[in-house]
């Protein structure tokens, strides 16, 4: 009987004798892998994005209450005054723009996002549009929106019966009406 040839062994021996450095910089090839992607984007969508007109989403968290939505919205470096807040029923626009800063030297890596913002967030329920409350802090707009009276939860206490309580309410109705009824039968006022 003869055993079997293991191909595999072979296989793996060639993969040893190659050295396990990078050929490369890996951060030359990431960067290499994004110009690749940016090109095939640009080649099916018809061209470069107009710098200024490209917007971006900043990150948010939203929170539901029983009176209100609580929406948090990352905004590091942005002024209150560039912000604008803005509630149409039950949508909620927040727009903005960061301004590119002015720099001496050459800039090697950006990774600070700027350009005009925009976070669009449609509520579930109908909202109080007057009672809208909107707070800068530390790099973190904060907004409150009230929801309307008639989309907060409403308690409705439930009351205990006995059988034997309500038949006794309902007996004094029922004697009160044949002595009313014997009277017209009787031809009495």
């Amino acid at each position: 009987m003869s055993t079997p040839v293991r191909r595999q062994q072979q296989q793996r021996q060639g993969a040893m004798d190659r050295p396990r450095v990078w050929a490369r910089n890996p951060l030359a090839e990431f960067d290499d892998l994004l110009n690749q992607m940016g090109g095939l984007l640009e080649s099916t969508v018809g061209g470069a994005a107009t710098p200024g007109l490209a917007t971006w989403t900043p990150a948010a968290d939203v929170t539901e209450g029983d009176e209100a939505y609580h929406i948090e919205l990352e905004l590091p470096g942005v002024k209150r005054q560039d912000i604008d807040l803005e509630v149409n029923g039950q949508e909620l626009t927040v727009t903005g723009e960061i301004k590119e800063r002015e720099r001496k030297g050459v800039l090697r890596r950006g990774g600070r996002r700027t350009g005009r913002f925009e976070y669009r967030l449609l509520l579930p329920s109908e909202v109080n549009t007057e009672g809208v409350k909107a707070a800068m802090s530390e790099g973190v707009l904060t907004i409150t929106v009230p929801k309307a009276e008639t989309a907060k939860p409403r308690h409705i206490e439930i009351t205990e019966s006995i059988q034997g309580e309500s038949q006794r309410q309902q007996e004094p109705q029922q004697q009160q009406q044949p002595p009313q009824q014997s009277r017209q039968s009787q031809g009495g006022p």
